[in-house]
């Protein structure tokens, strides 16, 4: 009987052993289906410095959707708004060491890695809408996309930024006079520089996330951007007099890093363009929306919207151009872009 008891006990023990690694194979077969499928599904990491209420922000999460739509869940996006992971300067560099994927920036900020897009940041450049969409979708806007390849920097699309005007704390900026003696913030670019010196103001460069606090305490008197981001940004709470002399027309860029770019295949490369090339029209949409939208909302909160003449500024800005003259490429390129909607 003991012997008896004793073969049951072996048997059991050989059975619950077999069990045991069947159980153990399965579990491995299944973590090593989950690394596969983790393989196969490639999440690209995004990051930005607008909140998440921004109308780009609105379009890059359409930019996700597409992208997992097309490519049937084999790609994805993570995307990190509000500066989380740095300001616009902040996140071209880690583009470069292929610490972070993709990023939107302006083109203004983007003319520090790459000299041809301080072209874009000029005043008046483009006469309206369609001029500016006929040479961003052109054959000079892809052109230009390029041009970062050698910085590590690829250029997927443009996305709308709509023009640019000034707003300020104590008093509207209807002439260029009415700019003389204040700080203006400007983004860190050059040509932004050189505008508001030409316009006879002080350009102070802050980064945006730390605006509000700069016009708070008064460390500068006033600023320029498109409606969205005075609105977006709450700048309004502090400046009330918006002036809409459209200076500038500078598009925002969405750049990827050529770390991530050379490690695509020719089919991911193909998904990822086409996902960014269709938001951009969804960004129109919302943009031109959000435009309105934000002025009704600024206006509400007790914000004076001026419309100045136009031809004052131009004076001013016009030897802008001048400098040029002596860069051959880059003159002809302003003339390229000037006479693109002939």
């Amino acid at each position: 009987m003991p012997k008896t008891i004793s073969t049951l006990a072996n048997k059991m023990m050989i059975e619950n052993t077999q069990k045991m690694f069947v159980a153990i194979a399965l579990m491995l077969s299944v973590g090593l289906m989950s690394c596969k499928q983790n393989q196969d599904r490639h999440t690209l990491k995004l990051a930005h410095g607008l909140n998440d209420a921004h109308p780009v922000h609105l379009s890059l999460l359409e930019m996700a959707r597409l992208l997992e739509g097309l490519s049937g869940g084999k790609m994805a996006m993570d995307i990190y708004a509000n500066g989380q992971l740095g300001q616009e300067r902040d996140l071209m560099e880690l583009l470069q060491i292929g610490s972070l994927d993709m990023t939107k920036v302006s083109a203004g900020s983007l003319e520090n890695f790459v000299p041809e897009f301080k072209v874009l940041t000029l005043p008046y450049l483009f006469s309206d809408s369609t001029h500016t969409w006929n040479v961003l979708q052109g054959e000079i806007g892809k052109k230009l996309l390029s041009k970062g390849e050698q910085y590590r920097l690829r250029g997927l699309c443009f996305y709308d930024a709509g023009s640019r005007s000034f707003y300020s704390k104590e008093a509207p900026v209807n002439s260029p006079k009415d700019l003389e003696g204040l700080k203006v913030r400007v983004m860190n670019s050059q040509s932004a520089f050189n505008m508001v010196n030409a316009l006879g103001g002080s350009p102070t460069p802050v980064s945006f996330g730390e605006l509000y606090t700069a016009l708070q305490q008064g460390v500068v008197d006033a600023a320029e951007n498109n409606a969205p981001s005075f609105y977006t940004s709450r700048h309004y709470e502090i400046c009330k007099h918006y002036s809409i002399d459209q200076h500038t027309t500078v598009p925002d860029v969405l750049i990827v890093s050529t770390y991530l770019w050379d490690k695509l295949n020719e089919q991911e490369r193909k998904w990822l363009q086409q996902a960014a090339d269709q938001s951009v029209e969804y960004q129109k949409q919302v943009w031109a929306s959000s435009v309105q939208e934000s002025l009704a909302e600024v206006q509400k909160a007790g914000v004076t919207i001026y419309h100045p003449e136009k031809a004052p500024f131009q004076e001013k800005v016009a030897k802008l151009y001048d400098e040029f003259k002596t860069q051959p490429e880059i003159f002809q390129l302003i003339k390229d872009i000037q006479n693109a909607d002939q």
